[in-house]
């Protein structure tokens, strides 16, 4: 999960459909099942805490946004005015709306979280939903040579992936999508353990990479690497 403090009272956060599912919660049940995503959030409220010493405390305004891959949360702490009567939360044009304190707060977040949720089904509604996004994670190196010696193991595996190679922070990350739709889970899960070998697991996401990062090799990393690269005898 990334997190971003904006300021002293909003924190934004992106969570990867990929981590949802890592933390024990299914992709569709988040949107159906309002205790579920209620557990998920106060799940990654705890981690954004751990991280960002920011007490979920008080009124929040939550805001959530659905992507390809994954959610993008915004969480802001509700100001209360000076007379103690209104609650200040920002509005979308970044101006401040007044809430009445005994106005039913919840109401107003059920009707903004019904929203997002409308809208995020509406979105899965336009698509096929037998089409489920492929298998895709990143895996951190902090040495090259550790990328030189997986893509030589890989050999012809190589090409049942699309993966991407990038430089960020003083390491370098290799992002990898399973292509083939034909391979079953016990496949994938064999080649991932052997890929986790020689590489660390990242939370760090493509966007990420994609923004800050330096492309290496924006597509076919491995089978590149190998071929630029020989493997240490």
């Amino acid at each position: 999960m990334e997190i971003e403090r904006i300021n002293e009272n909003t924190v934004k956060f992106y969570v990867s459909y990929h981590d949802v599912e890592q933390l024990g919660f299914d992709r569709e049940e988040i949107w159906y099942n309002r205790e579920r995503s209620e557990q998920l959030f106060w799940e990654m409220m705890d981690e954004v805490n751990d991280q960002e010493n920011f007490q979920a405390d008080g009124p929040l305004w939550i805001q959530v946004q659905a992507m390809d891959k994954g959610l993008e949360v915004i969480v802001t702490k509700a100001q209360v005015s000076q007379d103690g009567q209104k609650l200040e939360l920002p509005s979308d044009e970044g101006k401040s709306i007044d809430v009445p304190v005994d106005e039913n707060l919840d109401n107003l977040l059920d009707d903004k979280y019904n929203s997002d949720a409308e809208e995020s089904t509406n979105d899965q509604d336009e698509s096929d939903e037998d089409d489920l996004a492929p298998l895709n994670f990143t895996l951190r190196f902090t040495d090259f040579e550790d990328v030189i010696q997986l893509s030589h193991y890989m050999d012809n595996k190589a090409n049942l992936l699309d993966d991407a190679l990038y430089h960020f922070e003083s390491a370098y990350y290799l992002y990898i999508q399973f292509n083939d739709e034909n391979m079953s889970d016990n496949e994938q899960e064999n080649i991932l353990s052997q890929l986790m070998e020689f590489g660390h697991e990242s939370s760090v996401t493509i966007y990420r990479l994609q923004e800050y990062g330096k492309s290496i090799f924006a597509e076919q990393a491995l089978q590149q690497v190998k071929e630029h690269f020989p493997a240490d005898k």
